[in-house]
């Protein structure tokens, strides 16, 4: 895992983007630093056509001259294409590879020690990958100014030496001014990322539940909450573009308090007739010039500090402790035999329960931090505090989450969605199908999407219905997320892409609160039937659910407090009827 291979700090994460893009970076150095001496060369030639002509005025020895200029224009191009290339192959190529890294421990199986909301992992990802990338940028843009100011300097040396000994005096105060200035850039812009990301985050909420907050009347109560953070994003922006300015300020300062001085001393010695006029033209050329690398060392010094801001955030993404750990263990075939042991862990107090293979059995509990906690250790997402969870008499948690999630799919009752069809939603569901069951080799034969799995799991969800209620039926796309379709229909093929997945044990919460009673009831049989001779644990306080469930283990103060059939519990447990007949 590329993640694995990096060390986790910023000085980590700088290196390993040079590292994987080395070979481009070296490659846009050398080509860019070539670029940067042919430009410096084509001032003293100017000064040499010149003082050519001044002095005898030859038509060819002009001519000759003119043609050297010309080279050194068409090798100019040349390289400063080829530099580019390389530039963008180093720069975008890191990014992409650092993306890439951020994404694999995002989606590790063994998750996070603590919840990280999607807008810092949104920013991490692209925002700071990009600058990081982009920081790669400063080895070609150094190299490049620095080669352009010695050969520059050997010009000047060559040209007249007080001329060109000024010049270095000058380079060593400026290149010191501006690498003080560079640095407090790199904390201001770690501190604007962490702002827009927490940005990021609120909106992304308030995307997610806008019809909850219309539902609820609280537009304005949203929109102010993400007024402030979004104008706490706007105040850093602000603070660093003010630096950035400022910087920039001083840099074309002491450029042009430097080419004045050469400019100064170049005339000076023109007058006295120690340089000739072209010598004295080739002086001021170079001085100009030089205004140009001197500032690009101080962009290649702010990228980098840029780089190193967001390499901080970036490695606390890739620092964060693991929720589990993978010992790489594997799970022989398994019956199905589910069992929770003495388990303590958040709200659950001393849970014990048994799920005989191939039965469907509904927990139903009052309390969502229960619920959520049990699903958390059925899904490997948490190591309980106390107590095993056990699959045919072998702890998941020793097996590790690649194992266990091979065996146990825990289908959350948000599911997300992706864009296009009901179907190629639902067929995405085969990646996680048994490697030698009927869908293994059903794709070969034919779309995925058609299999007979994806068709059965449709139907027992009802989410067939959702095809058919569309004008363009199955070409019909859904759109990002399920953003075209009701509550009720995006968990319809939310739950029909579980049904789909075929695990040796599905663990469903609350699939169906959207849907109305009659879809409930139609679901509610079809999941039985389909799921017959395949362990099921349905999470949920649904009374029509419920009455489907083979037995039913009613939860409250954090163990099981009674067991049996939907009808018995109803009758006996009054605390039970509370719950699912509310």
């Amino acid at each position: 895992m590329a993640a694995i291979l990096m060390e986790h700090t910023e000085q980590g994460v700088i290196r390993w983007a040079f590292r994987c893009r080395r070979r481009w970076i070296v490659g846009a150095t050398v080509f860019t630093a070539l670029h940067q001496v042919c430009e410096a060369a084509v001032p003293v030639g100017v000064g040499l056509v010149i003082d050519h002509a001044i002095r005898d005025g030859s038509p060819l020895d002009l001519l000759a001259w003119l043609a050297v200029l010309g080279a050194f224009f068409l090798v100019l191009t040349t390289v400063m294409r080829l530099g580019g290339r390389c530039n963008r192959r180093a720069s975008q190529g890191a990014a992409h590879l650092l993306r890439m890294a951020a994404v694999e421990r995002v989606l590790d199986p063994r998750g996070f020690t603590h919840r990280t909301d999607p807008g810092t992992l949104l920013s991490t990802v692209t925002n700071d990958a990009l600058r990081i990338g982009l920081g790669n940028r400063f080895w070609a843009l150094a190299g490049g100014a620095l080669a352009a100011l010695l050969a520059g300097a050997a010009w000047l040396l060559a040209t007249s030496v007080p001329l060109g000994l000024l010049v270095l005096a000058c380079l060593v105060p400026l290149l010191v001014a501006l690498r003080l200035f560079a640095t407090p850039l790199s904390a201001r812009s770690g501190t604007e990322q962490a702002q827009v990301a927490r940005a990021t985050g609120t909106a992304a909420d308030l995307v997610l539940g806008l019809r909850v907050l219309k539902g609820l009347g609280a537009e304005a109560a949203a929109l102010r909450r993400y007024r402030t953070a979004s104008r706490a994003s706007l105040a850093a922006t602000v603070r660093v573009a003010r630096w950035e300015a400022g910087y920039e300020s001083v840099t074309l300062l002491l450029n042009a308090v430097f080419l004045a001085a050469i400019a100064w001393a170049g005339a000076r010695f023109a007058a006295e007739g120690t340089i000739t006029v072209g010598q004295f033209v080739a002086a001021v050329g170079l001085a100009r010039f030089l205004v140009g690398p001197s500032e690009r060392l101080g962009a290649a010094l702010a990228l980098r500090a840029r780089a190193r801001g967001s390499a901080r955030r970036f490695a606390a993404l890739l620092d964060e402790p693991y929720a589990v750990q993978d010992n790489g263990g594997e799970l022989p075939r398994p019956r199905g035999d589910m069992a929770l042991r003495g388990i303590v862990h958040g709200a659950l107090r001393g849970v014990d329960l048994t799920v005989p293979a191939g039965q469907v059995v509904g927990i139903a509990t009052g309390d969502p931090a229960a619920a959520a906690d049990l699903l958390d250790l059925l899904a490997l997402r948490a190591v309980p505090e106390q107590g095993t969870v056990a699959l045919d008499d072998t702890d998941l948690t020793a097996a590790g989450p690649t194992a266990a999630h091979r065996a146990v799919l825990v289908a959350d009752h948000d599911g997300d969605l992706f864009d296009g069809t009901v179907a190629e939603n639902v067929a995405a569901a085969l990646l996680h199908a048994r490697p030698d069951g009927e869908d293994a080799a059903d794709p070969a034969r034919r779309p995925p999407e058609q299999s007979a799995s994806v068709v059965a799991a449709m139907a027992a969800a009802a989410a067939d219905d959702v095809v058919r209620a569309g004008p363009d039926g199955d070409r019909a796309t859904i759109g990002e997320r399920g953003r075209f379709l009701s509550g009720g229909q995006r968990q319809r093929v939310a739950l029909a892409r579980a049904l789909a997945a075929d695990p040796p044990v599905l663990v469903l919460h609350e699939p169906t609160t959207a849907v109305d009673a009659a879809t409930e009831a139609a679901v509610a049989a079809g999941l039985h039937r389909l799921r017959e001779g395949r362990t099921t644990l349905l999470v949920t306080t649904s009374p029509i659910l419920l009455r489907h469930c083979d037995r039913v283990l009613f939860l409250a103060d954090g163990r099981v407090r009674a067991e049996g059939t939907h009808a018995r519990l109803t009758d006996d447990e009054p605390a039970y009827r509370t719950v699912v007949m509310a």
